[in-house]
């Protein structure tokens, strides 16, 4: 396949609130990318190097969410102006149902979106984001070291917290780094990110039993069939939570990368991609070999 780039695959979509970046490859039918929180991400940042591999059977679509990358920023927290972002662009792509792929925050979107929206998700995939944590600490160390930059963002304190997002630091390059560090310290992005991630929200997230009854009941509402993926070694997500979301989910299937962090799509780039297309193409006729 023809190279992707951040470039050739940009594309912008006027909202009612607001103008939406995405980028968009492929043929076929559509595939909805969506990416985590945190310093400087963006749907590129998570899933620009596995653009290529969707793009070979789908018309593959990542969004930016309203605070990141270069979407417009939002007066509420970003968590917020998610899923009403999420629901714009479809209607704006006139996109009925489509299969929704999702990474840590963008994985609670997407399974708030099929929980609040079934019509309008025929798949999910979840890497790690949803659940409730059994037997793990809340707030987690990955969350806690986010605070951290974003309470003062040093160049050392997000080196931290991109550790605790990965079991093998290696694939942290000074490039990679260099990257994230300079679209986190932005001050737009900074501000948006810090709607979201502030000592408030970690005192809220200390009293996971507070928030129990929504986030189960949102679970069983969810009727696409669905895979939850973890990583082993999620310091931001545990894996315990997991066992919530296979307990509530009426069609839920698990898998879980082993020696791996928060960012399966990127430390386990082709085992994920592997095991997100063996499943997003379950049904196809004739049967596809990957």
């Amino acid at each position: 396949m023809t190279e992707l780039t951040y470039d050739g695959t940009g594309r912008t979509l006027e909202t009612p609130r607001g103008t939406l970046h995405f980028h968009e490859a492929g043929d076929g039918p559509p595939l909805l990318l969506l990416h985590g929180s945190g310093p400087g991400v963006s749907g590129w940042a998570n899933f620009g190097n596995n653009l290529p591999v969707f793009a070979e059977h789908f018309r593959t679509l990542v969004l930016d969410f309203p605070g990141f990358g270069t979407s417009y920023s939002c007066d509420s927290d970003p968590m917020s102006a998610a899923l009403p972002a999420v629901v714009d662009f479809l209607d704006g792509l006139g996109i009925d149902r489509l299969p929704v792929l999702g990474n840590s925050m963008g994985g609670a979107i997407a399974a708030r979106l099929a929980a609040t929206h079934p019509d309008r998700v025929s798949r999910l995939i979840t890497i790690g984001g949803i659940g409730l944590p059994l037997f793990s600490p809340s707030p987690p160390e990955g969350i806690k070291l986010l605070v951290q930059f974003v309470e003062d963002p040093t160049h050392e304190r997000l080196v931290a917290w991109m550790e605790s997002m990965v079991y093998d630091t290696g694939i942290l390059t000074d490039e990679f780094v260099d990257m994230r560090w300079r679209t986190a310290t932005k001050p737009e992005a900074l501000a948006d990110v810090r709607k979201l991630f502030n000592l408030q929200s970690l005192a809220a997230m200390g009293k996971p039993a507070a928030r129990a009854a929504e986030a189960i009941g949102m679970l069983t509402r969810i009727q696409a069939p669905t895979l939850v993926t973890f990583g082993r070694d999620d310091r931001v997500t545990p894996l315990d939570s997991s066992l919530v979301a296979m307990r509530y989910i009426k069609r839920c299937e698990l898998h879980v990368f082993h020696d791996c962090g928060h960012w399966a799509m990127i430390e386990r780039k082709d085992e994920f991609e592997n095991v997100a297309l063996s499943y997003l193409l379950r049904d196809s006729k004739p049967a596809v070999r990957l």
